[in-house]
């Protein structure tokens, strides 16, 4: 197995010569290592069965299993199936993740690694952005960083969700409703050391993040969380800003990332293209926060 950074790059980096059927402890230890250290890990020719895939998530740790079935691979639940090809009983859901986000940040507890394994690969405009959050936080102002320790900040899916086939029809209210029940506002210290590397992570998205609060229950003025977002590239519509990292891929590519420390936002296709991608999600063996300051 060899690991090659990624030549400049703001992340990432290159593994070949990766075989799950031949790897040893000490190969998979290498390959989480190589993980948090370039933050996105790209294996090239992969020819993985579904079972193989869902394997290799299991021995990086423990799958999470989405919540909601619609996404579901049909015969290993364990995938969480986004596409757009028509007929295929594993079809999932298109045009999923069109937004800045960390996987399951709207939940209690979220998982550590985020794997994605493209099945059919658009001929153009195929690919995935990334934004360190680390670093984004590493170069705020000092007045805003120390405005931001200790806080905690709220996370919900509610600003985007998919409608299913059982809600055709059903008052927008009730669906809503349903969507607060199911998943109900979660908060998240705002600033968390990274369990491995040690760096102060800022845990902020445009999807999912809705506003600061103290300890107290003290809300936050709006206008910090627009200057975080601006900050970080987020609300960079023509993604030109200096944080964001486009990650392209090709048949026989998997890529894995630290979800603790990236967010990331899918590259659509404006015109209609066969595309889907599986994805197994994964909590490694720490704790996801650790709180900084």
């Amino acid at each position: 197995m060899k690991t090659e950074p990624n030549s400049g790059s703001l992340m990432g980096a290159t593994v070949s010569g990766f075989e799950l059927a031949g790897a040893s402890d000490a190969d998979l230890a290498e390959l989480k290592a190589s993980l948090y250290r370039h933050r996105l890990l790209v294996l090239k020719d992969q020819h993985l069965e579904p079972k193989e895939f869902v394997a290799l998530g299991r021995a990086l740790g423990t799958i999470e299993v989405y919540y909601e079935p619609m996404y579901h691979h049909p015969e290993h639940p364990e995938i969480f199936v986004s596409g757009t090809k028509p007929g295929d009983s594993t079809e999932g859901v298109p045009q999923t993740g069109k937004f800045w986000h960390a996987d399951y940040s709207f939940m209690s507890n979220p998982f550590g690694i985020t794997m994605t394994y493209p099945q059919i690969v658009p001929r153009t405009n195929r690919g995935t952005f990334y934004i360190d959050m680390a670093k984004v936080f590493a170069e705020l102002p000092d007045r805003l960083k120390d405005r931001l320790r200790g806080t905690l900040v709220e996370h919900s899916p509610r600003r985007y969700f998919k409608i299913r086939p059982t809600d055709v029809y059903r008052p927008i209210h009730e669906v809503q409703a349903e969507i607060e029940q199911v998943t109900p506002p979660v908060f998240h210290p705002t600033v968390f050391t990274h369990p491995v590397t040690g760096e102060e992570v800022l845990y902020v998205s445009e999807a999912a993040s809705f506003g600061f609060v103290e300890p107290d229950g003290t809300r936050l003025p709006p206008e910090i969380l627009q200057e975080v977002l601006e900050r970080s590239g987020q609300l960079d519509t023509g993604f030109t800003d200096p944080h964001i990292h486009l990650q392209s891929f090709t048949e026989g590519d998997l890529l894995l990332w630290d979800n603790r420390a990236l967010v990331h936002r899918a590259l659509h296709n404006p015109r209609p293209e066969p595309a889907q991608s599986y994805r197994v999600t994964v909590h490694d063996d720490f704790p996801f926060f650790g709180v900084a300051g």
